[in-house]
């Protein structure tokens, strides 16, 4: 045990679920539970004397439940990193997306059973992967990174994520869609973004989340009510129409292609990409295959390096990307890996980023 580990608080009513979340965390090396507790206002009182950087929130709890206790944490510890943990069915998936409106930062899919969690390598796998890279990011001086445009290509910052980002001269051909990866932090990112880019810029928009099957039904009608884009989960088959948003489906990698004329979404259960299904690399080979020089894509903050080798491809074919900066994003993974990679004409803040998009849309100028 060391002052350098990433304290974690777990707030869940089932004691036996306590002790074996609690048994996978401290098996990791930086990694510690700091409070475990079995309901929010326990939690919310614990965090005024016991601080700590992660807390993984259960929904359904006596006395206080997870949805009501997150803004009293946030108010208590406004940096505070709030991951739900929910079993997957519908009602909880739509709570999990309030929760996220609300303040919660990310989520994780809890078993079913005992023996699940206790024997589940991929929830283990998930739940510290997000503990460490959200304890991190919560310990991390605030980021006094610049945001850099094509306008001053010269002018590229130098981040804390590993490397330089080194900016490529903006485009000046007009979009025919524009694609967006997403992870960690990712829903509340996507309902900014699309408030500011509205339905009239009259191209596709296809959408890969990191997101499990149940959620990614919830999360389009969450956007769709948030930002007043007609907006689905994609079905094979499914032909893109101008002004919709088409979100890839939970389990499923979905792509694109050319067909009678159009260009129709397709889904597939290909092995995971970067430990994911749907990942957004597969989504930006097809849209590098079927639009070429037409794509615009938007990389938005997310854990790992989803999206850097697709959006390659992309670049490759005369397309264009845009990155979330690292001060705005909750993990600066996916959008840092495309940045420093060489890949971006642009890594804005996140309420400056959509903006810029829907200017490029509509004139096709930056």
């Amino acid at each position: 045990m060391s002052d350098d580990d990433v304290r974690v608080m777990l707030v869940d009513d089932s004691a036996v679920i306590r002790g074996l979340i609690a048994r996978m965390i401290e098996e990791e090396p930086g990694l510690r539970v700091a409070v475990s507790v079995g309901n929010g206002q326990m939690a919310v009182d614990r965090l005024k004397t016991d601080p700590v950087e992660v807390i993984i929130l259960d929904i359904e709890m006596p006395v206080m439940d997870g949805l009501t206790a997150i803004p009293l944490l946030l108010a208590i510890k406004p940096d505070v990193k709030i991951i739900m943990a929910s079993t997957l069915t519908e009602k909880n998936a739509d709570i999990s997306m309030r929760a996220m409106r609300a303040g919660a930062v990310d989520y994780v899919p809890k078993p079913t059973s005992t023996r699940e969690i206790s024997g589940g390598d991929d929830f283990k796998r998930e739940l510290l992967e997000k503990i460490r890279a959200l304890g991190l990011v919560t310990r991390r001086p605030a980021a006094s990174v610049p945001s850099t445009t094509g306008a001053d290509v010269k002018a590229a910052a130098k981040p804390l994520h590993a490397g330089e980002v080194t900016l490529r001269q903006p485009s000046s051909g007009r979009a025919r869609v524009l694609a967006v990866g997403s992870s960690t932090g990712g829903p509340q990112a996507l309902f900014q973004f699309f408030k500011d880019v509205r339905p009239d810029v009259n191209v596709p928009v296809v959408v890969t989340q990191h997101m499990p099957a149940t959620f990614t039904k919830i999360l389009a009608d969450h956007i769709q009510n948030a930002t007043g884009w007609p907006c689905t989960e994609g079905e094979d088959g499914m032909p893109l129409v101008p002004g919709n948003i088409y979100l890839a489906p939970g389990g499923f990698h979905m792509t694109v292609a050319a067909a009678n004329g159009g260009h129709v979404l397709k889904t597939n259960q290909d092995p995971p990409e970067n430990f994911c299904r749907p990942a957004v690399d597969p989504m930006l080979r097809s849209v590098a295959t079927a639009f070429g020089g037409a794509a615009l894509v938007v990389i938005l903050t997310g854990m790992g390096s989803d999206g850097r080798e697709g959006g390659r491809m992309v670049v490759d074919a005369g397309g264009s990307i845009m990155a979330q900066d690292e001060a705005t994003s909750v993990v600066w993974g996916m959008p840092g890996a495309v940045a420093t990679a060489g890949l971006c004409e642009a890594v804005l803040p996140l309420n400056d980023l959509g903006p810029k998009v829907m200017s490029r849309l509509k004139t096709g100028v930056a």
